[in-house]
């Protein structure tokens, strides 16, 4: 990784000096804007509304727009003269309990590594604010732009989680939260039933980008010259006629999956079934030996009946 910030993080009077490094990278598929019949690339030219002519970058500068519609221009300058006060450093405000911290105003994680002066500081910050159980609520100017965030330990590394101000969280404000909308206690218990029986711990290795994935197979078919079959769309389901009969399809579906997954893990213990034996015929053979061997001893009794007949009838006609 390479760092993109170099500052420290202030924390009382002790200084931190650290390095600061994006935490995550998403894995899409980039694209170029080209020509549909023969692949060149499509490029843009800088041109002025009023004048017509391209303009050069250096002489580009950042304007905002009244509502009036006239144009204000700032330059480099107007934004050195900024009082970003944190600017190269990470002050710590204060300490929170996480649970407090909304999951919403979270916007990017970095990782911050220390300088090798700064090692041991860093080391006895981290391991204080481990052991506390507590989150650093932060201040930090990053892109000439001023963030709050927050500060937690992962993995024996410090985590900056940049977070929105609180005028950048939109309020949810839909019409159905003013509706009377009335939850029968039956479907109720059958949602909490549904939510009960799909209960696992988490683990991020078990889910995987199909998209991402089935995109990349087109590419690469393209690049063999292989032709490309689309993969089937799953159907789409409508909203749920009768509520509780839709619940109660769900629960049953998640409790046949779970057994279907128990019963896969334990099948390395299982024996192994006969050629040409089904799975539970087991039960079905032995009534039938059971009857066979019936058959048998029947067999022979007769048989020995059919001879004291044969010698009581010899005796009477003698």
């Amino acid at each position: 990784m390479r760092s993109i910030w170099k500052g420290a993080i202030s924390f009382g009077l002790v200084t931190i000096p650290v390095k600061l490094y994006s935490a995550t990278e998403q894995k899409d598929v980039s694209f170029h804007q080209v020509h549909r019949a023969d692949g060149g690339r499509i490029k843009y030219r800088r041109v002025c509304t009023v004048d017509g002519e391209e303009v050069p970058y250096s002489d580009i500068a950042k304007g905002y727009e009244l509502a009036t519609g006239e144009m204000v221009v700032l330059t480099d300058d107007d934004f050195a003269d900024l009082p970003l006060t944190t600017s190269r450093r990470i002050d710590v405000l204060q300490f929170t309990p996480v649970e407090q911290i909304d999951p919403i105003y979270f916007a990017k994680s970095y990782y911050l590594e220390p300088d090798a002066q700064g090692t041991k500081p860093y080391v006895l910050l981290r391991d204080a604010l481990e052991r506390s159980g507590q989150v650093a609520i932060v201040k930090v100017a990053l892109r000439q732009r001023e963030s709050l965030a927050t500060l937690r330990v992962r993995d024996g590394v410090f985590v900056l989680e940049t977070m929105l101000w609180p005028d950048e969280v939109r309020e949810a404000e839909f019409p159905f939260l003013e509706e009377d909308v009335e939850v029968r206690p039956q479907e109720l218990k059958m949602a909490e039933s549904l939510i009960e029986t799909m209960v696992a711990d988490f683990d991020p290795g078990e889910y995987k980008d199909a998209y991402r994935e089935a995109l990349q197979e087109v590419i690469e078919a393209k690049v063999a010259g292989k032709e490309v079959v689309a993969a089937e769309a799953p159907a789409e389901r409508g909203p749920a006629v009768d509520l509780m009969a839709a619940l109660r399809a769900s629960v049953e579906a998640a409790k046949r999956e779970r057994e279907g997954a128990a019963a896969g893990a334990k099948s390395p213990g299982k024996t192994t079934a006969k050629p040409g034996t089904r799975p539970g015929a087991k039960s079905a053979v032995k009534p039938a030996a059971k009857a066979e061997a019936a058959s048998e001893a029947g067999t022979e009794k007769d048989t020995e009946e059919d001879k004291a007949a044969r010698k009581r009838k010899t005796r009477r006609s003698a």
